[in-house]
C-alpha cells in the first residue's frame, strides 16, 4: 500500500529539524515536491523520505582527484587548484568542507548544494588552508580526526584568516577534552558520525545565523 500521508509545513520543519528558509530552498530546487492546498503547502511524507534516502552516502567509486597547480616562485609541491568563484552578485553562503573520507565529503557537498549553498571540498587540512588563503568562506565544516593536520589545528589556522569564521566539527570520536577545546576555539556546532542529513542542515543554518 502506497503511503499518501501528507505533512504540513510545520510538521516538515519538525520532521527534518531545519528552518523554514531551508525548506523553501528545497522546494525551489525541486527536491521536495509540494502541493498547494488553499494558502498552505502540503508535502507527501514518502517524497520527504525518498529525498532523505537519496542523501545517504553510497559505497563504491571515489570521486576523481582535484586537478593541481604549481605554486608560484618555482616551488615543486603541488597544491589543489582553486575552485571557480560563483557569479558576481551571488548571495549564497560559501562553505568549505574538509574531511579525509570521500563518502562524507560527497554527502555534505551534495546536501548543502541542494540547500543552495556554494560548497568547496578538501581532503585534508593542508589543502583546506590553501583554499582559505585564496577565498573567504562563510562557514567551515571540518573533521576532527584526520591524518596529518587534525581538525582543531585547521580551525586555529583558519581563525587567523577570519577570526569570526563559523565552524562546525564533524567527527566519529567525541571526547571531553576535544569538545572543550573546540568550544574554546568558538566552534558553532559539534556533530558526531554517523549523522543525519537534517542535523547537518540545521547546524549549518544555525552557524550562519539563518
Amino acid at each position: 500500500m502506497i503511503d499518501e500521508t501528507f505533512l504540513t509545513t510545520e510538521e516538515v520543519l519538525e520532521y527534518l529539524q531545519v528552518n523554514l528558509r531551508t525548506v523553501y530552498r528545497l522546494i525551489k530546487a525541486g527536491k521536495i515536491p509540494a502541493v498547494r492546498v488553499g494558502r498552505q503547502w502540503r508535502f507527501r511524507k514518502r517524497d520527504i523520505d525518498a529525498w532523505l534516502d537519496s542523501q545517504r552516502p553510497r559505497g563504491g567509486t571515489r570521486p576523481a582527484p582535484a586537478p593541481t597547480q604549481r605554486p608560484r616562485g618555482g616551488g615543486s609541491r603541488p597544491v589543489p587548484a582553486a575552485p571557480a568563484r560563483p557569479a558576481t552578485g551571488s548571495t549564497r553562503p560559501r562553505v568549505l568542507v574538509v574531511d579525509d573520507e570521500a563518502s562524507i565529503r560527497d554527502l555534505l557537498a551534495k546536501t548543502l548544494a541542494l540547500a543552495e549553498y556554494d560548497v568547496d571540498v578538501a581532503p585534508d587540512g593542508r589543502s583546506a588552508l590553501e583554499r582559505m588563503r585564496l577565498y573567504p568562506y562563510d562557514l567551515l565544516i571540518a573533521d576532527l580526526k584526520m591524518p596529518g593536520m587534525d581538525g582543531l589545528t585547521v580551525i586555529r589556522e583558519a581563525k587567523r584568516y577570519k577570526a569570526d569564521l563559523p565552524v562546525i566539527i564533524i567527527t566519529g570520536f567525541s571526547t571531553e577534552s576535544s569538545a572543550i577545546e573546540a568550544v574554546n576555539l568558538g566552534v558553532a556546532g559539534y556533530l558526531t558520525k554517523p549523522f543525519r542529513v537534517p542535523q547537518v542542515l540545521a547546524a549549518a543554518a544555525k552557524a550562519l545565523g539563518e
